[in-house]
């Protein structure tokens, strides 16, 4: 795998295992991740960050209990 994929997959992971412990940090740090991601991958860092602020927020609505 290229450094760009591991780097993507680390960054959602850190995104993901660190939820917040409301809606708005989960949506802002998954936000966040996103947009670095996106940053590192040549993406688009509005779109990284839309999508990360929801990812995160729904993932850890779906399961609070790993959201530690």
């Amino acid at each position: 795998m290229s450094f760009k994929v591991w780097t993507l997959v680390a960054a959602a992971t850190l995104g993901l295992s660190a939820c917040g412990d409301t809606g708005t940090d989960q949506a802002l740090i998954g936000g966040a991740a996103g947009a670095g991601v996106a940053v590192i991958t040549d993406g688009s860092p509005l779109k990284g960050a839309a999508i990360g602020a929801a990812g995160n927020y729904l993932y850890c609505q779906a399961y609070p209990s790993k959201c530690n």
